[in-house]
């Protein structure tokens, strides 16, 4: 999503850096640039102007001006300063000390509610909590049974009734089975409509007042942009919330809202949605996605993501086969797995320190089943041994694969590349990455 905007923040700061000596004039060009790229990127025009003059007020000082590395504390300003914009630290949802605690989701229609409130439902789950959805969106069509296919799929009950019924009854009678079943955390999946209006105000104020939630946590979808922020704006006026979960980060929109959500609400981005999946829900971190948006990667996620999908006997394991250089196509294809597991691979990449500078990368997911087919096609002996893989078998293994010949060959000379880069690895020599598969 920030792509655009990383790589104008990069190019202006890339000037400061090379600069031994810093002038005021220096500082003032450099932040009419980055008022002008955020202002593209869609951020809050009142927003853009306070973060530049912040900027401006701590940039120009002497002791920033006559150190050693002005470029550098630069742009450790420019980093500080939108950790603060993005909220400045973590915020958690907030467990009531009496169960269960109540999570109200609210949002216009198409917002992802429905989604978001399974998602939360399932890291509820994985936390040894007890969750329940509530279908309290009795208007739109299929909400409900939406609601019901996605409890089944996490084996997460589902309170409903019918539709048109009151969602203030809904919601009472939610309440009380979650008391009776033991339910610690109640999830409220609001209706919406497709622009704000005063009925859906005033259910929703009936709803809150009824079911006195812990947290009011507003759905929207980060992809209209300025709109986000002006919705949140009207929510917050009328209803009350205590966070934000911003959906569909994972488009190519240019990140405004995100920026300037936190900022002109007064209220903490709590989770992203970076996909469709119903595992694609992350924590947000301000201080993360600020080094994300300056280049600078984001290794503590990246850990975080590798811990959750491969365990301490895998990597040993995996580190056994390195140390052995008995590394094969059937564990490449484990380690593709894994990485799918991890999400989206542009998200990945955004991680990488460096990742935004390289151009021209063509990231086609489906090159990974490719790879998977052709692996598939081989025999038990081909895979532990590359060199035995002459051409009659390779046309057998494209065959086979639905692929060609050209993508066997390409498969097999880049994990031969991926051997020698291990090897390097375990020889504790300087790493020459080979392309990956999914970049053309």
């Amino acid at each position: 999503m920030f792509e655009a905007l990383s790589e104008k923040l990069d190019s202006i700061l890339k000037k400061l850096k090379g600069r031994g000596l810093l002038k005021e004039e220096d500082v003032a060009g450099a932040l009419k640039e980055i008022r002008m790229a955020l202002l593209e990127a869609d951020v809050n025009f009142k927003v853009v102007k306070d973060f530049t003059e912040n900027i401006r007020q701590r940039a120009v000082g002497k002791d920033i001006l006559e150190s050693l590395t002005p470029g550098q504390q630069v742009v450790k300003i420019v980093y500080d300063e939108l950790c603060s914009l993005m909220g400045g630290g973590q915020s958690r949802i907030q467990l009531s000390a009496n169960p269960p605690t109540v999570i109200m989701l609210i949002g216009l229609q198409g917002s992802g509610k429905t989604t978001t409130a399974a998602k939360l439902a399932k890291g509820f789950k994985k936390d040894g909590r007890r969750p329940l959805l509530v279908a309290a969106d009795t208007q739109r069509p299929a909400a409900i049974e939406q609601l019901k296919t996605l409890g089944n799929q996490l084996d997460i009950p589902v309170y409903a009734t019918q539709e048109k019924d009151d969602p203030v009854k809904v919601c009472e009678g939610a309440l009380q089975k979650a008391r009776l079943e033991g339910r610690d955390i109640v999830i409220l999946d609001t209706a919406g409509r497709l622009h704000i209006d005063d009925a859906l105000m005033a259910e929703l104020e009936r709803v809150k007042e009824k079911t006195s939630p812990k947290e009011v946590l507003l759905v929207a979808d980060a992809m209209t942009g300025q709109d986000a922020v002006n919705i949140s704006q009207s929510f917050n006026q009328r209803i009350g919330i205590d966070g934000v979960i911003l959906t569909k980060m994972d488009g190519d929109a240019r990140g405004g809202a995100a920026l300037s959500m936190a900022a002109v609400t007064g209220k903490p981005i709590k989770f992203i949605g970076v996909g469709e999946k119903l595992d694609l829900l992350e924590p947000f971190y301000p201080d993360r996605m600020a080094s994300r948006i300056l280049g600078m990667g984001d290794i503590l996620s990246l850990v975080e993501k590798a811990q959750e999908n491969i365990n301490a006997e895998q990597a040993m394991t995996l580190q056994k086969k390195i140390n052995e250089e008995s590394f094969g196509f059937d564990d490449l294809k484990e380690q593709i797995k894994h990485l799918r597991k991890m999400g989206p691979l542009e998200g990945i990449l955004s991680m990488i320190p460096g990742m935004n500078r390289l151009k021209g990368l063509d990231i086609d997911e489906r090159e990974f089943v490719k790879v998977e087919a052709i692996i598939d096609s081989m025999t038990r002996h081909e895979r532990k041994n590359y060199a035995i893989i002459n051409g009659s078998r390779r046309r057998r293994i494209a065959q086979g694969s639905g692929t060609t010949v050209t993508d066997v060959n390409r498969l097999i000379k880049q994990y031969v590349g991926m051997k020698k880069m291990l090897k390097q690895f375990k020889q504790g020599k300087g790493l020459k990455l080979p392309k990956l598969f999914p970049f053309r």
